[in-house]
């Protein structure tokens, strides 16, 4: 029975491993590949032309490769959809897991969950028929597909990965912490913001992590709203993020040209934006764990 038991662990053990090895070897060959097809392009365009240069005009006689555009683009937009998005999923967090009654978090959590179902497209259609038009008539402005769209869309799509990640972190404090601060005279409030949420931080941190990479990799919702021109980033004119410029231009980029490599090269700088981010968060995280 036990040698049964022992063979059954070491199956199980084997296969975890095996798709353990299996994930890391497919980020490793993204990698590479994304390597292997954007550096071309940034060797013949040049670094500083291609990251730094404000043009990008990839059809015209003398073409113009500039990304920086779509970088501060999809800085901002990013940016402006963490600020927005973070406080609203927080707090909501932060009700569900210690302030509200069981009734309601059960039907708030089922409307995040189905939050998070829904589909780009969906949201970037109700911002296209919706949100666009609003914001026309509001600012009066001659198109309301423009930056600030793209950030109020993104942040909506944000707030299911910061509310339930959040929520985890929140629910797995030891509830010993918060009955020590009340038997202290705190407050309830006082105990879930002072105690509750500074246990919690890795967790919230990693919530916001999960929905910056939501933010700065999404396409479909975005390109619908920001009206997808490659403009220097304005927040009541159409702009294009790294990711829109990727989507909308490789289907009829020519195979094996220069504009097609410069594709792959966003694709590259997008990568590599990503993965600074996570490696950033983790370095802090780890500091934090450690003191």
């Amino acid at each position: 029975m036990k040698n049964k038991v022992k063979t059954m662990e070491l199956v199980v053990h084997g296969i975890f491993l095996i798709l353990g090895l299996i994930t890391v070897a497919a980020v490793l060959l993204i990698s590479v590949y994304l390597i292997i097809s954007g550096i071309p392009a940034i060797k013949e365009i040049g670094f500083f032309e291609f990251m730094f240069g404000k043009e990008w005009a990839p059809t015209v006689s003398e073409s113009k490769f500039g990304i920086l555009p779509f970088i501060l683009t999809s800085v901002y937009g990013t940016a402006g959809a963490i600020l927005l998005g973070t406080p609203i999923g927080f707090f909501t967090a932060v009700y569900l897991a210690k302030m509200a009654s069981p009734r309601v978090k059960r039907i708030v959590s089922a409307a995040v969950s189905l939050l998070a179902g829904i589909p780009s497209v969906v949201y970037g259609l109700v911002g296209m028929l919706v949100l666009v038009p609003a914001i026309r008539e509001f600012f009066d402005i001659p198109d309301g597909a423009s930056l600030l769209a793209a950030i109020i869309v993104l942040s909506v799509m944000v707030l299911p990965s910061i509310i339930k990640v959040s929520l985890t972190a929140l629910e797995a404090v030891p509830r010993e912490y918060e009955e020590g601060s009340l038997a202290l005279g705190a407050t309830p409030v006082e105990t879930y913001f002072r105690v509750s949420v500074p246990a919690a931080k890795s967790g919230i941190a990693a919530a916001i992590v999960l929905g910056v990479g939501r933010a700065i990799g999404e396409a479909m919702a975005v390109i619908m709203v920001s009206g997808n021109v490659a403009n220097m980033p304005s927040l009541f004119e159409s702009v294009r993020f790294l990711t829109t410029a990727v989507s909308s231009e490789m289907s009829y980029a020519t195979a094996g040209s220069l504009h097609q490599q410069a594709l792959f090269s966003i694709a590259l700088v997008l990568f590599v934006f990503i993965m600074l981010i996570n490696a950033t968060l983790n370095f802090f995280l780890k500091r934090q764990k450690e003191e």
